[in-house]
């Protein structure tokens, strides 16, 4: 009896590991153009963060945000579509990007079910080299976000955003995007903040993908 225990276990255990595989994230061309700034930042992550291989979810999981509803703290973006958070486009070219507003803008994500998040991948804006200021991303339940929310990352050094300091490093926006481990938090909306970057004091994003599973 004792044998057949551990040889289940042994089976579970390597069935469960079986269905770990890599992160997969896309990558659209580099795409650096007219006249670079010197991002002068503190402290600032120059690497391009985690590589996507690293990080492993589970073998269904895939962009539950793909074509999900947005909402803004700026309803009225001064370029672009919320839509276009959430299209499947990655390109940093024109009528690929909204633009929202200057100071402290977040938009959210209604994945529409519940949902166990492994992964969040951001896009801001890197045809220009900047860092975006007081990023906070956060999963809840709640659709106000008032209660049983997780922050996965925060680099708001000093609390501007009233969501509590941060301890992440800022970080330069790039092609491959920026991959966020999340460890199987469960939650249906996605809010990310920004407060403007160091090219200008407005807030950018091309693409959000949530990798996910939902029920």
């Amino acid at each position: 009896m004792k044998k057949i225990l551990i040889t289940l276990l042994l089976i579970t255990s390597a069935s469960l590991y079986a269905a770990d595989v890599p992160l997969k994230v896309p990558h659209p061309k580099p795409r650096l153009i007219g006249t670079q700034v010197a991002v002068n930042i503190g402290n600032l992550d120059r690497s391009d963060g985690l590589p996507a291989e690293s990080i492993k979810v589970p073998e269904n999981a895939k962009n539950i945000a793909l074509n999900k509803p947005v909402t803004s703290s700026d309803p009225a973006p001064i370029i672009g579509e919320l839509e276009l958070v959430t299209d499947g486009e990655i390109d940093a070219e024109e009528g690929y990007y909204v633009e929202l507003d200057v100071n402290q803008q977040w938009v959210q994500i209604d994945l529409e079910k519940p949902s166990t998040i492994y992964a969040i991948v951001v896009w801001h804006f890197y045809s220009q080299a900047r860092a975006y200021k007081d990023v906070v991303i956060q999963i809840s339940d709640d659709p106000e976000f008032k209660k049983d929310v997780t922050t996965v990352f925060n680099n708001d050094e000093d609390n501007t955003a009233k969501l509590g300091k941060g301890d992440d490093k800022h970080y330069i926006d790039t092609h491959k995007g920026r991959i966020f481990p999340v460890k199987a938090v469960k939650g249906r909306y996605v809010r990310l903040y920004s407060s403007g970057n160091t090219a200008n004091q407005n807030n950018h994003y091309i693409e959000v993908q949530v990798i996910g599973t939902q029920q």
